[in-house]
């Protein structure tokens, strides 16, 4: 679960350096900090779904691999999958509120000036 905090973390800090521009047109133009967070955040939150979904997919097709090496539940345990898969995406939705938070300090004049 670190490694995945992380690698969002990286991503949406990179993803905020790239769009530095947009950021501060957006602001200039009269986009409000909660927007521009809000944008991030949903931009996070389609990433870690579509990863959650897809890692259901594929731990749900490999349990019989693994039926031999669980103790104590199923290995479609659905209450275990919904756990986890909940974990992940508050993860996501913390490791991706601080670049998120960041993007809005961008000053406008600067972003757009910046070559």
């Amino acid at each position: 679960m670190l490694l995945a905090a992380v690698g969002l973390f990286a991503l949406m800090a990179y993803t905020v350096i790239l769009r530095t521009r947009e950021i501060g047109l957006r602001m200039a133009l009269g986009a409000q900090q909660r927007d521009v967070v809000g944008m991030f955040l949903r931009q996070a939150l389609r990433l870690g779904t579509a990863g959650v979904v897809l890692g259901l997919l594929l731990s749900y097709g490999s349990t019989r691999l693994l039926a031999s090496r669980l103790y104590g539940i199923t290995p479609t345990d659905p209450p275990t999958f919904a756990l986890v898969s909940l974990c992940l995406l508050v993860l996501m939705g913390i490791a991706s509120f601080v670049p998120a938070r960041r993007a809005t300090r961008v000053n406008p004049t600067d972003s757009l000036r910046a070559d």
